[in-house]
């Protein structure tokens, strides 16, 4: 597959488009990505070879029409039902499919939607992923807010109603290292009942302080499942190292995380492939451990800064739908979040079929929702987003949409006694 979406920056500096070249075209340039550095902490489990092995024999062009009905009159979805839902066979079963999936959501969700808000507090990064509008190659604004800030922010937010919120920095741990984001977390705990993070993968150690400063759940996007694919796309930076990436949410929940949530880009690789291993490392795991609370997202890559050809050719709203869909039927008590990546549109059609979470009040830059909610000139500088969004409704917006299509919005699932 060649990178048709992925196009070199004009704004890159000469040096950058050089080094760039030559990792690409120079294997002996670059570091191994399946093989661990320094310092990553390595544990024993069989959940990637589980996942991996599905993956690599999931040929989605041996599936019929037939194999597609048995799956939808099949009580339970079993693995190989799940990839007969996800194959090109499946597409003209999508009202079917939506049927299914709208009656396990009402059977486990009810009739909820719950809303969330991400607060990026850095978008300094180490990594050189060559999708990504924060990496340490494209030429953006960066920033990394104060604790003052950070609580400016969240007092902002959390005056418009929202009860939840999610953390996210860059990957660096030079500027955004494990402290700064645990006393974030702490500051979070004062403002939100549930405190979600979304950073660069850390050690079990890490994950146990960041939980016990506050945080609920962790989010990380394996971006693709693809090993060879993913080599291509991360070309320097820890996040380079698949394997640490992908044990991520396990080591979170050895590190005591209430909750954990997955995702593959769709539009890094076979968006088909993607799919299925993102749900079965959520099947494995939940097997492995029980206890946890997990869920899936289903984000497609969107332009970013500098470069605004960036965009999946081969997923549109049909094959997301039948993704969000198949999903659900395979996994039905587990959350699904769409974001705003999304159009308006799209996200209040999926949540009265699939979708059990959404995001509302988004921006993806740094240091600007005091701005953005009270409606007046920004004071003080900010940082560039990482990827432009599609919805940019705010809470009470989303909240009233919501309703009038007959949903109960919800802004906090869980108390602490």
């Amino acid at each position: 597959m060649e990178n048709q979406f992925l196009i070199d920056s004009e704004f890159l500096p000469p040096a950058a488009l050089a080094k760039k070249h030559r990792l690409e075209t120079d294997p002996s340039c670059r570091s191994d990505h399946m093989e661990y550095l320094p310092g990553m902490e390595k544990i024993e489990s069989d959940v990637c070879a589980n996942v991996m092995a599905q993956m690599d024999s999931f040929d989605y062009s041996a599936y019929t029409a037939k194999d597609v009905k048995a799956a939808l009159e099949h009580e339970t979805c079993s693995i190989e039902d799940f990839k007969a839902l996800l194959s090109p066979a499946a597409e003209p079963f999508l009202e079917g499919m939506a049927q299914r999936a709208r009656l396990e959501t009402g059977r486990h969700f009810g009739n909820t939607v719950y809303l969330f808000t991400p607060l990026y507090i850095a978008n300094y990064c180490e990594n050189y992923c060559v999708y990504c509008g924060f990496n340490c190659y494209n030429q953006i604004h960066r920033m990394k807010l104060t604790m003052d800030q950070i609580e400016r922010e969240m007092k902002v937010i959390a005056d418009s109603g929202m009860e939840e919120i999610l953390l996210l920095t860059g990957e660096s741990r030079k500027k955004s290292d494990v402290d700064y984001i645990g006393e974030a977390c702490k500051l979070a705990r004062k403002y939100f009942r549930m405190v979600g993070l979304e950073i660069y993968p850390v050690n079990t150690d890490e994950y146990r302080y960041l939980h016990e400063c506050g945080a609920d759940y962790v989010t990380v996007f394996q971006e693709t499942y693809d090993t060879q694919r993913y080599e291509t796309l991360h070309l320097l930076g820890h996040k380079r190292v698949w394997p640490y990436r992908f044990d991520a949410q396990e080591r979170a929940l050895m590190g005591g995380m209430r909750g954990v949530a997955f995702s593959a880009l769709l539009g890094l690789s076979d968006f088909r492939k993607d799919a299925l291993a993102s749900a079965l490392h959520v099947y494995y795991l939940q097997r492995k451990y029980p206890h946890a609370e997990m869920s899936l997202s289903c984000p497609r890559l969107r332009p970013i800064i500098n470069n605004e050809r960036i965009s999946p050719l081969d997923v549109r709203e049909k094959q997301l739908c039948q993704i969000l869909c198949a999903y659900r039927i395979f996994l039905p008590y587990v959350g699904i979040t769409v974001s705003s990546r999304e159009s308006a549109e799209f996200r209040n059609g999926i949540v009265k079929i699939a979708a059990t979470k959404v995001s509302a009040g988004v921006s993806t830059g740094i240091g600007d929702h005091e701005s953005k909610y009270s409606g007046k000139e920004p004071d003080g500088a900010q940082g560039d987003e990482q990827f432009e969004i599609s919805d940019s409704r705010s809470l009470d917006r989303m909240y009233r949409d919501i309703a009038g299509e007959g949903l109960q919005p919800v802004l906090n699932d869980y108390l602490y006694v």
